[in-house]
């Protein structure tokens, strides 16, 4: 069946294309009473799940498309055409949608955001209590801004010809007033529509919580909020909630260390491994939307962006259970490694865990006391100052008296502790700027290296390396210069050293403290109780979806069985989603290290409101568990994993 009918080419039963034709075949037409081009379901099908795939193919790399495979020259009036008929497409699955909603109780205003992730919302009973219940991440981006453009600035202006005095025979000189508005046209050319882009809320796996638009002022509107939170109107909401902001890992690094110290991640209890750049990850894939929505109406850009973001959801939530099998694999081995090196430095300096948290807190202490000097130093200063003119002679005099044969000079012990003391803190104070910097030109690396990234900005991002590399090179002869001066002397850092980190996870930090590696494991700890909660939370949503599903299918199927197959339909697909969260939980909960709760649990608010009987696990998608194909990709995984091991050894 052809994509694009036109009339005059392909007929139905020898006669006029028609829409009662058009519904027959399963077509969608491009005009509401006298169609001449239809497009397939099956098209449009297509064509949606590609875009979401891949955001950057377009309607019009569609029609182009299609004219090639039927042999017709490309027409722009196309577009138009193509994208009238996926709009109606479009708004079909929305309304399925909305009856699927009701039917299954979800059509409440914040379902959605309280639903969206089985893992952090799916509260049962008698779970443990963590420091932390949500762990989310905001943040804005400006890619998915609108752009206007000057829609005259191609046309050619008409030529004005001289008026002829008819009277006296004499060419008058016509004048032509330009109001002052035309001479900005070029200026406003690209200027920003209301929306300069994005605001979104991710949850700790990365589902879409919340998402607005940035108006004007963009994600600037953020900060005051942030910095003030506690002097709002919202403070005392955030403090009843145990609200707690922090700054993502990567983000982190590039703030001094006494911003660190309070609002990083590692020192901010029931974290876990939450790095918080989960916004990062899902604007990677949003700002391929950026070139199909820049220029698009204010409908079409939200039909975008939510189509995009809804097949995200559908994604993560494909890729939960490897989420939490990863990470917990890397909390156990974090915590054996961690516990092995502490272990040696307790038994070496006989320290416990209260002696971490106070070197913690003494070195918040340090980094205050350095914004101001001591009162103790200053009015030493201040005085010695206000007497400098006369104390020379009264300390010759009082030398004499009271025999004093040597004075505090250069190279004195009392000289030499403040010497030492001064020189340390020049270190530290170098050792802090070349991080920042190194974090830095590992944001404009990340930059450089992203498809999509235009010519003018590759070239602005080079010269801003180019300035960069020189600073680093300052500031990498001033460390080694106050590091050579201490004594001991510290180990000099080399320009190669630097230059070789191209992506963050080959970056390690400049500075490695018995503290931090303390604050890492407690962090593990943390992380696994949390999984523990997750993978017990997913199991019994899984358990709970399925027994609400399938009995509100049986209803369907006496009221409304079109609406049933298309239900059964869709959980098919979400059936064998979660064959295989099931089979990866069962591998994690096999293990010798594991942990938490076996079984199903209870819904603390039951299966949409309304208690359940629990089903037999057997009974839960055993049609589709395909137990040989997950275990034959577990076994080439773990033969991939024990290779790279090997080699890492051999290395």
């Amino acid at each position: 069946m052809p994509s694009f009918l036109p009339s005059d080419e392909p007929t139905l039963n020898g006669d006029c294309l028609s829409l009662k034709n058009i519904e027959l075949v399963d077509i969608f037409s491009c005009s509401p009473l006298f169609p001449t081009v239809a497009i397939s379901i099956c098209t449009l099908t297509a064509y949606r799940q590609v875009h979401r795939t891949c955001p950057r193919f377009s309607i019009q790399a569609q029609c182009k498309v299609l004219c090639h495979l039927h042999n017709i020259p490309y027409r722009s009036y196309l577009n138009a055409q193509f994208s009238d008929a996926y709009d109606i497409y479009l708004e079909i699955l929305h309304r399925v949608d909305v009856l699927i909603n009701q039917a299954l109780n979800r059509d409440s205003l914040n379902w959605r955001l309280l639903n969206s992730c089985p893992c952090c919302f799916y509260k049962l009973e008698d779970e443990e209590n963590m420091a932390l219940e949500w762990l989310v991440t905001m943040d804005g981006n400006n890619s998915l801004k609108r752009w206007i453009v000057d829609k005259f600035k191609d046309e050619v202006r008409g030529h004005t010809h001289p008026t002829v005095d008819t009277e006296n025979g004499q060419d008058i000189e016509q004048t032509e007033t330009v109001p002052s508005s035309s001479f900005t046209c070029v200026d406003r050319m690209f200027s920003v529509f209301d929306e300069s882009g994005i605001f979104i809320a991710a949850c700790r796996h990365r589902f879409i919580l919340l998402a607005c638009d940035m108006v004007k002022s963009g994600e600037l509107a953020k900060y005051p909020l942030a910095v003030t939170l506690g002097n709002s109107t919202l403070g005392p909401h955030a403090s009843a909630l145990n609200f707690r902001m922090m700054v993502g890992v990567f983000h982190g690094h590039a703030h001094n260390r006494r911003c660190q110290i309070d609002w990083h991640p590692m020192y901010i209890k029931g974290t876990g491994h939450m790095e918080g750049e989960g916004c990062e990850h899902i604007f990677s894939s949003s700002n391929e939307l950026a070139r199909s929505t820049r220029h698009t109406t204010t409908f079409h850009r939200h039909q975008s962006i939510e189509q995009h973001f809804t097949f995200w959801d559908e994604d993560k939530y494909t890729a939960l259970s490897v989420f939490i099998r990863n990470h917990y694999r890397e909390a156990l081995a974090d915590i054996q490694s961690l516990t092995a090196e502490l272990s040696v430095i307790w038994e070496t300096l006989n320290l416990t865990d209260a002696d971490f948290i106070r070197f913690h807190a003494q070195e918040r202490e340090y980094l205050d006391g350095l914004k101001q000097a001591p009162v103790k130093d200053l009015v030493h200063v201040d005085t010695a100052y206000s007497k400098l003119q006369n104390t020379e002679q009264l300390a010759g005099y009082l030398e004499v008296q009271l025999g004093i044969d040597k004075r505090w000079e250069i190279g004195g012990e009392h000289y030499n502790c403040f010497r030492e003391e001064a020189l340390l803190l020049r270190c530290h104070s170098a050792l802090d700027e070349l991080e920042r910097l190194v974090v830095m030109r590992l944001f404009e690396l990340s930059k450089l290296s992203l498809s999509g990234t235009g010519y003018k900005l590759h070239q602005h991002i080079t010269k801003a390396l180019q300035q960069r590399s020189d600073a680093i090179r300052n500031t990498i002869n001033c460390y080694s210069t106050q590091a050579t001066a201490l004594v001991p002397p510290r180990p000099k850092l080399m320009w190669k050293d630097i230059v070789e980190y191209s992506f963050l996870g080959e970056f390690d930090l400049l500075r490695h403290s018995p503290t931090v590696k303390y604050f890492k494991l407690q962090r593990a700890r943390e992380e696994i109780q949390r999984l523990n909660i997750e993978i017990h939370r997913l199991r019994t949503a899984i358990h709970d979806e399925e027994t609400k599903t399938i009995a509100t299918i049986d209803q369907l199927l006496i009221t409304n069985s079109l609406l049933a197959m298309e239900l059964r339909r869709r959980w098919q697909a979400r059936t064998a989603v979660n064959a295989v969260h099931l089979y990866r939980l069962s591998q994690i909960e096999s293990q010798p290290a594991f942990s938490g709760r076996r079984g199903i649990g209870v819904s603390a608010t039951g299966i949409d409101g309304e208690h359940a009987e629990r089903l037999d696990l057997t009974d839960i998608i055993s049609f589709e568990s395909n137990g040989d194909v997950l275990e034959e990709e577990d076994q080439a995984q773990m033969t991939d994993d024990f290779t790279s091991y090997l080699l890492s050894v051999g290395d």
